[in-house]
């Protein structure tokens, strides 16, 4: 039986909320629940799902919703309990000696963190811009984790910062370490001398993870957001980034990563590329560059990225790292012919999509449907954070529900032989990945064992060994599992191939003289170098998002946003469109 619960005024964040959900479902005798706030694109969530009521009609968008599947309705009292317990400790500062003060509106967040030099959004998408355009006017740096922005907003809010000397990371910009200190779904990286700008979030931490592994360090790794190539933005972020980091005194080595940009895009930055006197590496994930040009290196995947800027940065030759892999002997039934990849990182996912059609020479791409990278003759590479897997639950980095319920799905198939999967660590991500996925990947490798067949999965862990999860606990209990682990995600889709006996093999390649290019002057204001050094920050949304900021020696104000004027955008824009006009601004 369904049972709906309005708490009238209590906004809370989206991820929050998933979390709560997550926690709720945990409790004996609720056979579903879902917590939104009740805006109307949630009541149709709640339609989809099959926990539509008629009080949901009653709620506004500033209301929490509750839905309960449950028989008795006793349980209604111990849940409402939990969501008190719950919330209650989302709302506690950073305790006594915490660098974490707390704010109640936009007017005491700018006055506590006056000195502050970034402001953090994780809020809902169709209230970002507004408020983005608060934090830009009071010369803030901004960092944009929400998604859902309009790219017209997107194109002029970039703008505006550009000409306020300022940059937008963002919107939807998932990692980010500025100083050393981590930003939202972001490894734990030692501090060192490379310098990473990237239009995609876990291609940041896949490289930036291997960098540290290779005993290098970052300066900052400033995340775009992944339009910001798009002809539509043109770029606007990175270029002024790149420019930031040549003239870093701290920075040695550029690292740009990227899926390819728009033509004219791209022809813009590796002009500016070209312009800086660092060595620079690029990662324009689908190109397969032949050749590296003086200064400027050209990789083909985000582990050639990682050791190309290591050897820049130890003054090394640069070379293609040989590897030897140790293909385990293997009998596979004739019908199992396929690999099927379930990832939590998009990007990673499209790297592992990327090699698999050249190694196995795929042509003639089927219509994939919505979250597959790759459907192609049995093969499928799935990105399981992609919109139609996350409407209204957590990210599979948060919640493993929906790849454990894939990952049984391809092991019952007959016809794979191979799944590919990523555990991804970090602040953000799941505190134990690795135990939740255990128990299914040895029951569906017992279960193939009992029909005749042989099923690997491979997997790679993106992660340091200064991550809050335990690194080397997490690759035992993946081994212990079954699971061969690389070293990388491009080593574990190689593998892969190797196994189906089709091997990629790495070639170095020559290095040609720079084109002739009309130099670019490299002009970053003073606030952007003072990015670099930023120490404080202003949270606007995710608690969580203030941990890793503090626990690596950063200060934060932590403002409790909530949407005025009941949420209605019209009126928010008059309202601020008012204040402008009585600032005089």
């Amino acid at each position: 039986m369904l049972h709906t619960i309005i708490k009238a005024n209590s906004y809370q964040d989206s991820i929050v909320l998933m979390l709560l959900t997550n926690k709720l479902n945990t409790i004996d005798g609720v056979h579903n629940v879902s917590v939104m706030m009740g805006t109307p694109a949630n009541k149709d969530i709640f339609k989809t799902g099959g926990l539509y009521t008629d009080e949901l009609e009653k709620a506004s968008s500033n209301d929490m919703v509750i839905v309960l599947d449950i028989e008795d309705d006793s349980l209604i009292d111990q849940v409402l309990a939990e969501i008190d317990v719950f919330l209650e400790e989302q709302t506690k500062g950073g305790g006594e000696g915490s660098d974490e003060e707390i704010a109640k509106t936009w007017d005491k967040a700018f006055e506590l963190g006056k000195d502050a030099g970034v402001a953090v959004f994780s809020i809902p998408g169709t209230h970002a811009a507004l408020e983005i355009e608060k934090a830009l006017d009071e010369g803030k740096h901004v960092f944009c984790f929400s998604d859902n922005v309009a790219i017209e907003d997107e194109k002029r809010l970039k703008e505006k910062a550009h000409e306020a000397g300022l940059l937008l990371m963002g919107p939807d910009c998932g990692t980010g370490i500025i100083n050393g200190i981590p930003v939202a779904f972001t490894n734990a990286v030692r501090k060192g001398k490379i310098g990473v700008v990237g239009a995609s979030g876990t291609g940041i931490q896949e490289v930036t993870t291997i960098i540290h592994k290779l005993g290098g360090g970052v300066t900052n790794a400033i995340g775009t957001g992944g339009r910001d190539l798009k002809a539509e933005i043109g770029g606007i972020t990175l270029k002024d980034s790149i420019m930031t980091l040549e003239k870093d005194p701290n920075t040695e080595v550029v690292v740009v990563i990227s899926k390819p940009p728009a033509p004219e895009v791209r022809d813009e930055v590796l002009n500016l590329l070209r312009s800086i006197s660092k060595p620079a590496v690029t990662i324009f994930l689908g190109e397969k560059p032949a050749a590296h040009e003086e200064n400027l290196y050209r990789a083909y995947t985000l582990e050639e990225a990682a050791q190309i800027a290591v050897q820049l940065l130890n003054k090394e030759d640069v070379h293609a790292v040989k590897e030897t892999l140790t293909v385990p002997a293997h009998a596979f039934k004739p019908e199992q012919k396929y690999v099927k990849g379930l990832y939590s990182g998009g990007t990673l996912a499209y790297e592992a999509a990327m090699l698999i059609k050249e190694g196995l020479a795929l042509t003639g791409d089927e219509h994939a449907p919505e979250g597959f990278i790759l459907k192609n003759q049995g093969h499928e590479i799935i990105d399981l954070g992609d919109d139609v897997y996350t409407q209204g639950k957590p990210h599979p980095m948060i919640d493993p529900t929906k790849r454990k319920e894939m990952l049984e799905e391809a092991g019952k198939d007959p016809e794979t032989a191979i799944i590919l999967l990523d555990v991804v660590l970090g602040y953000g991500s799941h505190a134990n990945m690795a135990q939740e996925l255990a128990p299914t990947i040895k029951d569906i490798k017992a279960q193939a064992k009992a029909d005749g067949r042989e099923l690997f999965v491979i997997g790679t862990i993106v992660g340091t060994d200064e991550d809050l999860q335990n690194i080397h606990e997490q690759e035992t209990i993946m081994k212990d599992a079954g699971v061969v682990l690389c070293a990388s995600n491009a080593q574990a889709v190689r593998l892969a191939l190797a196994i189906l006996d089709h091997p990629l093999t790495q070639e170095d390649k020559v290095i040609e003289a720079q084109p002739a290019v009309t130099p670019v002057a490299i002009e970053p204001t003073e606030e952007m170098l003072a990015l670099l050094t930023n120490q404080g920050f202003i949270n606007i949304g995710l608690r969580s998002f203030s941990e890793a900021i503090i626990n690596h020696g950063g200060k934060v104000v932590q403002y409790d946003w909530q949407p005025v004027a009941g949420g209605n955008i019209t009126l928010q824009k008059a309202l601020q469109f008012l204040n402008k006009v009585e600032l005089g601004k």
